[in-house]
């Protein structure tokens, strides 16, 4: 990636429903990086594999999340998008060959149901969206951003974003981020997380 104002790599989170998958296509666009999504890979795979129950898609959900960060290792930056589960991905993301920055995708959690009861039945049945329960869906592992010392952005994604004004921010947290590393400081405290509060016009 030739621009060096810009992440190696840009991690989109969010719960459910949060609005990860437009904002991640959109910066993927913008900043002409590849979009590396667990469920682009996770159905692929179910293309292939029989999953005839909520425990094989689990499981399917966590070699799609592998694969995803093995594809981003060898791609050296990309847009990676996933439902983040905190406790395992700080570590997973640190092992990235680059700086990130996160984007974190923030909504009413009655909001994020109501898409992603919507969604269910557009999306293949080895999801099991129908199925799965509140409590594993939106609970403190994916309700906060990962935030392992990297710069954080948060955005409101009840209404569309302002992308261009997310790519600015995105730019500046990079800069910030890489200015505390040529002195030796730790990222979170030159880059505290930000949120972008304002939906795009």
């Amino acid at each position: 990636m030739s621009d060096p104002g810009l992440p190696s790599f840009v991690v989109v989170s969010g719960p459910p429903g949060s609005g990860k998958s437009t904002v991640a296509r959109s910066l993927a666009d913008a900043f002409g990086m590849p979009l590396i999504a667990k469920d682009t890979i996770k159905e692929a795979l179910m293309g292939v594999l029989d999953v005839p129950d909520v425990a094989t898609s689990r499981l399917v959900g966590r070699a799609s999340v592998a694969a995803m960060l093995a594809v981003a290792v060898e791609s050296r930056h990309g847009v990676l998008e996933s439902v983040w589960h905190r406790t395992q991905a700080v570590e997973d993301l640190r092992r990235l060959p680059g700086r990130l920055v996160e984007v974190f995708c923030r909504v009413d959690p009655a909001v994020a149901q109501q898409r992603y009861l919507a969604r269910a039945t557009s999306r293949a049945a080895g999801h099991f969206d129908a199925d799965r329960v509140v409590a594993e869906l939106w609970n403190d592992e994916v309700t906060e951003p990962v935030a392992g010392g990297w710069p954080v952005i948060e955005v409101d994604t009840s209404a569309p974003v302002d992308v261009a004004v997310l790519v600015a921010l995105l730019r500046d947290a990079n800069q910030a981020g890489a200015a505390a590393l040529r002195t030796n400081r730790h990222t979170e405290a030159v880059t505290p997380r930000r949120r972008h509060a304002q939906p795009g016009r």
